[in-house]
């Protein structure tokens, strides 16, 4: 971009401006930037009056919308009962960037992603596939004001940890190198993730997927070395006098030096994150892309953690 602004020349002693692009027809700049990116269109727009002008067509920011867009849209106004209007193309583009829409009958959200407008979607935790998930005794389904879903999963109490989501490839942008994560809340009554690693996976389903190990304690690899003894509770919003079984450290099954220590990340909505891992979905593939986090070797109760979904989004380009 540093080379087109010194295009424009200007020499001020002769009083003589040389504007280069000024004669480029307006039409001609904005099917240029259309071929661009949104973050590129944007940068371009700085260079002059002509290029700023072009970058505001709508024909540029169709461009980057997806294909399908006008239907992912009516969908979600069907779905929802919302009105969505806009006075142009870069108006609407912004707006799907910044506030996912509720689609699939409240089991999904769709979004882009603001620097490459790729497809992004998060799938509702009523989309994923959770043992024991309609086993009140083992998870509860409640509602959060800060979860974009009207129901989220609250795990009360389990010894076998198994969250698996699928999404068809056809859906996702092609070409474009995926990365999930679970979406989740860590409270203070969350326990027994601190002495066992969860396993995650992603894979076309039926295929061989990629697998590595997570901690979802930020603290849970140093807790490792200084277990104390779990115990089993009721969950978030249930006390109890209950009994659980006695467990002491050799019932905990010891981590392989090969587990990773990745962790969650604090998201700006103010839940948090683990990636699941990444997936590059190329061109034309079907299939249904799997993703998942499994708990199921240590034995020990856990409880506590609240599953908002899963999200798949492309993953950012270095810079």
């Amino acid at each position: 971009m540093r080379s087109l602004l010194m295009l424009n020349m200007c020499d001020q002693d002769n009083g003589f401006v040389v504007d280069f692009f000024g004669s480029i027809p307006e039409g001609f700049v904005a099917k240029t930037l259309s071929l661009t990116s949104p973050k590129d269109a944007s940068r371009l727009s700085l260079v002059c009056s002509v290029f700023r002008s072009a970058a505001e067509w709508d024909a540029v920011w169709e461009s980057f919308l997806p294909k399908d867009y006008q239907k992912i849209v009516a969908q979600a106004v069907e779905d929802g009962g919302c009105s969505l209007r806009f006075g142009s193309k870069k108006e609407l583009y912004l707006w799907l960037c910044d506030h996912p829409l509720i689609i699939d009958g409240g089991n999904k959200s769709f979004s882009l992603d603001k620097q490459t407008g790729k497809k992004c979607y998060m799938l509702a935790a009523r989309d994923l596939s959770i043992v024991w998930g309609d086993t009140p005794r083992y998870w509860r389904w409640i509602s959060l004001p800060e979860s974009r879903f009207t129901e989220v999963a609250e795990l009360v109490s389990v010894c076998w940890f198994e969250v698996h989501g699928r999404i068809s490839t056809s859906m996702l942008s092609p070409n474009t190198l995926y990365v999930a994560y679970i979406v989740f809340k860590s409270t203070s009554e969350t326990y027994g993730f601190e002495y066992q690693p969860a396993e995650v996976s992603i894979g076309i389903s039926g295929l061989e997927s990629q697998t590595q190990t997570v901690f979802l304690d930020p603290e849970g690899e140093p807790r490792r070395r200084h277990p104390v003894v779990p115990r089993r509770r009721m969950g978030m919003y249930r006390r109890g006098r209950v009994a659980y079984p006695i467990m002491n450290q050799n019932m905990i099954a010891p981590v392989a030096k090969s587990a990773s220590s990745n962790g969650p990340r604090q998201r700006e909505d103010g839940w948090m994150e683990i990636e699941l891992g990444e997936y590059y979905i190329k061109g034309g593939e079907e299939g249904e892309l799997e993703m998942s986090m499994t708990e199921v070797k240590g034995g020990n109760w856990k409880g506590g953690l609240v599953i908002q979904g899963i999200e798949i989004r492309p993953k950012p380009c270095k810079t």
